[in-house]
């Protein structure tokens, strides 16, 4: 009796397997939607744009984008939480993703429990970059000065818990130094505050400064990324500069909701991360200011996993209200 009972779970084990192998070759019989959970224009909706028809050339269905915007990125995260399981439901999520559930009183999903991580897509960093009337050259003379006269130095950042805001904070945190943030309703104004030499350090897009950068209004003091960006090989990382552990990149990335059946999440996956390595898809995505990483399904969860708690941190240590 015994022997039967292993027989017939190893048979169930193995028609399990084989209708789950079955699936995933059937996948997808239909058009996918990816769920932008912002309104049409952004970064995260470029991203969209550039991989929706690759990556549906690669399944051999079409990939629609829809927009959700909202609550920043809340109301899209949530619909895709709520979706069926099937893979047929993507959510293409950035760095707010994992910052909301400690910025937000209210938010109704659990960035490791509710999702299953398909691919990192791509990142790019965030520069530190001050008005040359500031004659700050360096990363060590900006903390010397903040050290010196707490308070007195101010930032400008795109707005509250942005990803631009909590990269100065966790910058202030690692270095122990008092800069007044001063936020704005976008990266447009906030550029336009160092310009205008209203506040003298800005927290930017290394996409928004760049041109500045070139021209020799703006100094850049570092990147918050791990590695240097490929269009400012001069410029050091924080880390370099005499930072530690203060990296901070923001990233697109694709997630399905839980449950969704493994070989159509691995599927997906490999299918994601060979749009993104396409020399087209490398040089679009770095036009709109981004890197393309192309990491896998474990790559993507330890971002996840370490992010959660290093911005809760941040937020709470820098006494950042929750909204």
């Amino acid at each position: 009796m015994r022997y039967g009972q292993i027989a017939s779970g190893l048979l169930a084990l193995g028609l399990a397997l084989g209708a789950s192998g079955a699936l995933a070759q059937a996948f997808p019989e239909r058009p996918l939607t990816m769920i932008v959970p912002f309104a049409p224009g952004g970064a995260n909706d470029i991203t969209a744009r550039i991989l929706s028809e690759p990556l549906g050339e690669a399944l051999g269905q079409r990939v629609i984008v829809e927009n959700r915007g909202g609550a920043g990125g809340n109301i899209g995260i949530t619909a895709a939480q709520r979706a069926k399981p099937d893979g047929y439901t993507m959510l293409l999520a950035s760095t707010g993703f994992v910052v909301n559930p400690s910025l937000y009183q209210h938010v109704t999903y659990d960035p490791v429990r509710d999702f299953e991580p398909v691919a990192y897509l791509a990142q790019f960093p965030v520069a530190l970059v001050v008005h040359k009337a500031t004659k700050i050259g360096s990363m060590k003379e900006l903390i010397d000065r903040a050290r010196a006269n707490p308070g007195a130095l101010n930032y400008s950042s795109a707005g509250a818990g942005t990803a631009t805001h909590l990269a100065a904070e966790l910058v202030k945190l690692r270095a122990g130094i008092q800069i007044v943030h001063v936020p704005h309703s976008g990266a447009a104004p906030a550029l336009q505050s160092l310009m205008t030499e209203s506040v003298e350090l800005g927290s930017m897009s290394v996409s928004s400064v760049q041109g500045h950068i070139q021209a020799g209004t703006l100094i850049p003091l570092a990147v918050s990324g791990a590695e240097r960006w490929p269009d400012l090989p001069n410029v050091p990382t924080l880390q370099e500069a005499g930072v530690a552990n203060a990296v901070a990149e923001t990233w697109q990335g694709m997630l399905v909701p839980a449950g969704t059946p493994k070989p159509i999440v691995e599927k997906l996956a490999a299918a994601l991360v060979a749009v993104v390595k396409r020399p087209e898809v490398k040089q679009r995505l770095m036009n709109a200011g981004y890197s393309a990483t192309g990491g896998g399904p474990e790559v993507f969860a330890k971002i996840i996993a370490d992010e959660v708690p290093k911005w809760k941190e941040v937020i709470a240590l820098a006494g950042i209200k929750q909204q």
